[in-house]
């Protein structure tokens, strides 16, 4: 059997249950998965070496929300909202328009091309969304035609009510024959609850719909200002509730209440809903950055992704989010790693496979072209991503210089 080993890591960052981190270390991967893991000096033998040159590895990020499935950009949107107007969703229609002019050839393009510059900057498991079909007809054209190219597919139909037709007619829409036609074919479904797009009544109509047919959830929540997001998506078991910039007492109350059963350090019992922060889309949009040292305080586990979308965090960088993370929101570097490793891999309920450097797990890693993780943060907007691997398969980083072997 074939076997690659990586080794002179100068620094190992495993995001194991114990946070685990090796000096002078290697790995040794094997079809793909992680095999074994320990000290240079005491690395078997393998039929092929990568020597990484003393540079850091950790986990590849695990980007678990993003909106890559559109079509032309909003960048006049972005320079308005800098001069001073304040976001509200409406600018998605903008994009649908956009979206929808696209043959099927160009839009997947546009996604496999979004897709590669994340894997080029860490990123090695990824979540998409529909939403920027908003008609019964693209909604099934985008589903079926990104699914076999993204790791999890997420259906969004419940992501603003197109202009011209009336909201409860587009949510019967959405959680009927919409919902109907793409069973099968999605990992989630998830509604945007917040003002100008989904009421409470309506989003609990479409978490509904979805829960009866055996989906699971998500809930785009609390973004805006205060609202019933997160309390929903508690209420529904939703695997996470994303965005949470405002949340009151009883919101923060009620998620860490949903992992009164998770034994953080072992990784063990029932798990609650994820807490998904979006810090590149909250310098966008200029609201104040999710509340994420409360939440890791209060017991709640936490993600963070890039959002990336055309409206209002147009970034795959996830170097970039977790360096904000780091910087802005009162995050340790170890708890900012793991909630873009880890954390993602939580709110998309593949822990088992993803996330982490354990024995067993798939052999995604990212290279640093640095000695130590601390760099994401130390020199933050570098392009610092040497190597990736994805299954053990070796990708070229955005700061690759070609890998002695």
């Amino acid at each position: 059997m074939s076997s690659l080993l990586l080794r002179n890591i100068a620094q190992l960052s495993t995001v194991d249950a114990q946070g685990t981190v090796f000096h002078d270390a290697a790995v040794l991967i094997q079809d793909g998965f992680i095999v074994w893991i320990g000290q240079d000096a005491e690395a078997p033998e393998a039929t092929e070496i990568h020597d990484l040159g003393g540079r850091a590895v950790l986990p590849g990020w695990v980007d678990s929300h993003t909106h890559l499935i559109f079509g032309g950009d909003r960048a006049e949107e972005f320079v308005a909202r800098m001069a001073g107007e304040s976001y509200t969703a409406g600018g998605i229609a903008q994009t649908t328009s956009a979206t929808a002019a696209l043959s099927d050839a160009e839009l997947l393009a546009a996604v496999n091309a979004r897709r590669t510059e994340a894997l080029s900057m860490g990123t090695t498991w990824m979540e998409t969304k529909s939403g920027y079909g908003l008609s019964h007809a693209e909604e099934v054209r985008h589903v079926r035609l990104i699914r076999p190219v993204i790791d999890q597919l997420t259906f969004l139909g419940a992501h603003l009510v197109p202009k011209g037709m009336d909201a409860e007619q587009y949510t019967d829409l959405v959680a009927g024959p919409m919902l109907a036609d793409v069973i099968g074919q999605v990992d989630f479904v998830d509604v945007f609850c917040e003002r100008g797009a989904f009421d409470q009544a309506q989003s609990r109509r479409v978490l509904a719909a979805a829960t009866r047919a055996g989906l699971a959830t998500k809930v785009h929540g609390n973004q805006l200002g205060p609202g019933p997001g997160v309390q929903l998506a508690v209420e529904f078991s939703s695997h996470s509730v994303d965005h949470v910039n405002y949340l009151e007492p009883e919101d923060l109350q009620a998620l860490a209440s949903s992992w009164s059963g998770w034994e953080r350090h072992t990784r063990s019992g029932l798990r609650g809903v994820v807490a998904t922060c979006l810090p590149a889309c909250d310098l966008s949009t200029r609201q104040p950055f999710a509340p994420a040292r409360a939440l890791v305080d209060a017991g709640v586990e936490i993600a963070l992704a890039s959002n990336c979308n055309p409206g209002t965090s147009y970034t795959c960088n996830m170097n970039f989010v977790v360096a904000t993370a780091v910087l802005q929101m009162g995050l340790t570097l170890p708890e900012a790693i793991a909630a873009a490793t880890y954390g993602g891999a939580l709110a998309l309920g593949v822990e088992s496979q993803v996330g982490s450097i354990e024995i067993g797990k798939r052999a995604d890693l990212q290279v640093l072209d640095a000695p130590s993780a601390a760099h994401l943060a130390y020199r933050p907007g570098m392009a610092l991503t040497y190597a990736v691997y994805r299954a053990g398969e070796h990708h070229r980083g955005i700061a690759d210089r070609g890998l002695e072997k």
